[in-house]
């Protein structure tokens, strides 16, 4: 028990030397921590104390529940944190899931120069941006209202969740789903309730079950699905919309954070007839990962209490930014070269698929920028892929109560590296392999 630098006489306490030693690195993300009867034994107090110091720190967003496995620390705590360890120059990098830079648009040679600088007063967004959003929006059928601007689709999430839900509701989510949203609910005190994903999206008989279960909102991917690559087609759509009428109170947000790059069309389970609703569409895969910037469209109670938030906080999403959106958007070479992001992406999936689809390996990737390779032990199979010079992401993070797997992100991928990484994964596969990691 000494290894644990967690004190404390009272549950205060034990939870702010618990957060403390995290911050310093003595404890670290995706830790086990000690049961509650262990750690109380050891610091000689109540049971009942040490679930009061995990309860405020399972609501604060830094613990969470693993099992059978028990607590652990988030692998992702909102506190700030030693830094993950970089991957070796040596390693070609799989586990980004980002775009490749060389299928983004270049910026304005001028954009120091030409700009100018918004003031205190002036409207929040830009006219001609959210002309353009709402384009956007209708040359892909999808509903739209009142339009938002925020600083990207996770900032759009959490000004969703924060305006729609209470600490302690429950929320459906796509499992395996993308961490960095399963760690946004732990740390707003809601309690993730797992929605199982097939490659056309979210099971409708599993969502029927959980809104039946009295879940308060619903998080959607509508492609691109992180890390499955599933994607909606139009019978799953119109199944997840049937479901959905019959509980017109929970709050439905899609998550399109791939838009246009995505590789499949724009399907929506959202209708706008729906009292609370809302559609996300970042534009960081398709403009670039620095382009903190998405669109949010939806009822017009949830789109108010988000631009509510948002004036309570940083105002507005800088003018620079909405500027450089319009002026890459009103170029025709934007648009060629989305297009051409969007096949090529296609081409390396279906390139990585193919290659393990030849050697028997089950993979999905219907869409996005990431495979999905169900494994039996994630922790062999990532380490036997590092010795082989492929960085992988393991399926934990990712993973609510869905077997093992490892996602391959596909962005960056090279013209012959499929095979290779299929070969090398087949290889990892092999009973002797998994002995030896064992």
């Amino acid at each position: 028990m000494n290894q644990y630098p967690i004190r404390g006489s009272d549950a205060s306490e034990i939870a702010a030397t618990t957060e403390r030693a995290l911050a310093a690195g003595a404890l670290n993300p995706g830790q086990q921590l000690p049961t509650v009867r262990a750690l109380a034994a050891h610091l000689k107090v109540s049971p009942a104390t040490v679930a009061a110091a995990y309860r405020t720190l399972r609501l604060r967003g830094i613990i969470r529940g693993s099992g059978r496995r028990g607590t652990m620390i988030n692998p992702t705590p909102p506190l700030v944190t030693r830094s993950a360890p970089a991957v070796a120059d040596n390693m070609r990098n799989l586990a980004g899931g980002g775009p490749d830079p060389r299928l983004l648009p270049s910026l304005p040679r001028d954009l120091p120069r030409k700009y100018s600088r918004h003031s205190y007063g002036e409207p929040y967004n830009r006219a001609d941006l959210l002309v353009l959003a709402a384009q956007t929006f209708e040359a892909d059928g999808i509903p739209h209202g009142r339009i938002a601007i925020t600083s990207g689709a996770m900032d759009a999430i959490e000004r969703l969740l924060q305006a729609n839900v209470r600490i302690g509701d429950r929320v459906a989510l796509e499992d395996p789903g993308y961490p960095p949203v399963l760690d946004l609910v732990a740390a707003l005190g809601l309690h993730a309730k797992p929605l199982r994903v097939d490659e056309s999206g979210p099971i409708p008989a599993e969502l029927n079950c959980l809104l039946k279960s009295g879940v308060e909102a619903a998080i959607i991917t509508p492609r691109a699905q992180n890390p499955m690559g599933a994607a909606l087609d139009y019978a799953r759509a119109q199944e997840l919309r049937r479901v959905l009428r019959s509980f017109p109170r929970v709050m439905v947000i899609e998550d399109d954070h791939a838009g246009p790059v995505a590789g499949a069309p724009a399907i929506t389970v959202c209708d706008s007839q729906r009292p609370r609703w809302a559609i996300v569409r970042s534009l960081s895969k398709s403009l670039g990962p620095d382009l903190r910037l998405a669109l949010v469209t939806g009822d017009e109670m949830s789109i108010a209490r988000v631009e509510g938030r948002q004036r309570l906080g940083p105002g507005w999403v800088s003018h620079l930014l909405q500027e450089l959106v319009v002026t890459l958007w009103s170029d025709p070479n934007t648009g060629r070269l989305v297009r051409k992001a969007e096949e090529r992406y296609a081409s390396r999936r279906r390139a990585l698929v193919d290659a393990l689809t030849k050697r028997k390996i089950a993979a999905y990737g219907r869409s996005g920028l990431n495979i999905w390779v169900p494994v039996p032990e994630e922790f062999a199979v990532v380490q036997s892929m590092l010795a082989a010079g492929w960085a992988l992401s393991a399926g934990e993070r990712y993973r609510i109560t869905s077997p093992p797997a490892v996602r391959i992100s596909i962005g960056t991928l090279e013209p012959g590296e499929a095979e290779r990484v299929a070969a090398d994964l087949a290889h990892s596969l092999a009973p002797h392999a998994r002995a030896h990691y064992a």
